[in-house]
């Protein structure tokens, strides 16, 4: 059995610093593996208003969240006209 110690020297050496720079989001979520969740902040913290103390820390964790759930379950979350207008935006073709 390994130790505590181990265990956080091992998401140490796992943690954001190693995200993966493309995420495997679909538009049905999927299991999430240990080495993905290994990719997670330690804990959940709120700093000055923000959860996670890096924009680093939250968008990893944006990123996990988004493959888990997919994003059919995520546009339920806010109105369609405010996602279209974002991706509008975002990719250069708001008129």
């Amino acid at each position: 059995m390994e130790n505590p110690t181990s265990l956080a020297d091992d998401y140490n050496r796992r943690s954001m610093n190693n995200a993966p720079q493309t995420w495997k989001i679909g538009r049905k979520g999927r299991l999430l593996d240990v080495d993905r969740f290994m990719l997670a902040p330690e804990k959940i913290e709120l700093i000055k208003g923000n959860l996670f103390w890096s924009e680093e820390a939250r968008t990893t964790m944006l990123g996990l969240l988004l493959e888990n759930l997919g994003i059919d379950a995520v546009i339920k979350l806010g109105p369609p006209e405010l996602w279209r207008e974002a991706i509008n935006e975002v990719l250069g073709k708001a008129r």
